[in-house]
């Protein structure tokens, strides 16, 4: 039985990977071993990991990896720390395949650790382009991994432009969608019980609202109040309620948490509700039923374009990720912005767009890596 490592850092980690998790651990050739740690195991940011094990899922491991600071040179520390803890998990767990997410800090440590050791790297969601310190990590695990599993034509196209060998690229689509296609088909069991959690305003959901998602851009270190708070401004001068989330942990995440909590000092958070971390279901239920998701999230981008999200994405973060016309870029001027939600909300819902995929996945992934039988020793075409 082939054992397939899975090594969840974060939330959005988790969202990414949760499909394939689940078939992997339901093939019969297959035995899952998960591996949890950075911000998916700390209070603060939700505690990820209890979602996981509520799931049905049993961590083999928890690593503390993450240096506190939110700053570029912690990011940094913290990714030596990733890598000197995991290869002691990976060496008493003994994984045939390590498959690692996306492009995140704990994503290029998993990497690196798992490579050294002679551990098969398989990676998702490669080969797309966003402009940032992500897009390097994305491109830099690529090089490293062994099975590629690209969300998009266009991504799997570049990971064969930068050289990999093309029996080892497999367009699955994104397991982040198969979660969206899954929960749309169980349909809405949204009510005002989630405001149960979180601080602020109760915003009826009955009635149009914003959804707010913005993280930090770790290549705009110190900006990320100011790019915050013309953000809130912006919505609030919509005069619609807002559901804003906590930004994830990567440098700069404390920057846009102050610009947050001076607002809320101020005053200023009227009709807004404000939550560190939701059940992957309640965020794709407030994706469908939201006016507009407004911020620099993927998920407008991703989910986005599979539900038909209005979408106002703001800033670098997402730049030249490939995308659907639900998505309206603009710069961190609040009334740019506060003008192209408004454009959004009259514009309504758009149709679906399958960009990332279909639904299916998290199930192509496992019966890959059931069939796979990848060479350490990569055969690269230049």
């Amino acid at each position: 039985m082939k054992k397939i490592c899975v090594v969840i850092g974060s939330r959005a980690n988790y969202s990414s990977i949760k499909s394939a998790m689940r078939a992997i651990d339901d093939h019969p050739d297959l035995e899952l071993q998960v591996v949890v740690g950075a911000s998916a195991i700390l209070e603060r940011y939700g505690s990820v990991v209890a979602l996981i094990e509520k799931d049905g899922f049993k961590p083999q491991a928890k690593v503390h990896m993450l240096i506190e600071g939110e700053t570029p040179a912690t990011m940094a520390k913290s990714t030596g720390l990733a890598l000197l803890e995991l290869p002691t998990v990976f060496e008493t767990l003994q994984p045939d395949v390590v498959l690692t997410v996306g492009d995140r800090f704990e994503t290029m440590a998993t990497t690196l650790a798992a490579a050294y050791m002679n551990i098969v790297v398989a990676h998702t969601m490669g080969g797309e382009v966003t402009g940032t310190i992500d897009e390097s990590i994305r491109h830099a695990t690529t090089k490293f991994a062994h099975l590629h599993f690209p969300a998009s034509k266009d991504a799997q196209e570049r990971i064969i432009k930068l050289g990999e060998d093309p029996d080892t690229v497999h367009m699955v689509g994104c397991p982040r969608i198969d979660l969206i296609a899954e929960i749309l088909q169980n349909g809405d069991g949204l009510d005002d019980s989630i405001f149960r959690y979180g601080v602020g305003d109760k915003v009826d959901l009955e009635k149009p609202f914003l959804l707010v998602s913005q993280h930090p851009v770790t290549t705009e270190f110190g900006r990320g109040r100011d790019q915050i708070t013309a953000t809130l401004k912006a919505v609030k001068s919509t005069g619609l309620p807002a559901i804003v989330l906590w930004p994830n942990a990567d440098a700069g995440s404390e920057d846009i948490a102050k610009g947050i909590r001076i607002w809320r000092e101020h005053g200023q958070d009227e009709n807004m509700h404000f939550f560190k971390n939701l059940p992957i279901a309640t965020y794709v239920q407030l994706m469908q039923r939201t006016a507009c998701l407004v911020g620099n999230s993927s998920s407008g981008i991703r989910e986005g374009a599979f539900i038909g999200t209005p979408v106002v994405n703001i800033g670098s973060r997402q730049q030249g990720r490939e995308r659907g016309p639900n998505v309206m870029d603009v710069d961190y001027d609040h009334e740019v912005i506060a003008d192209a939600i408004t454009q959004q909300i009259q514009h309504g819902p758009y149709g679906m767009l399958p960009i990332y995929g279909n639904g299916s996945a998290g199930r192509k992934i496992a019966d890959i890596l059931v069939k796979a039988d990848v060479p350490l020793q990569k055969r690269i075409r230049y």
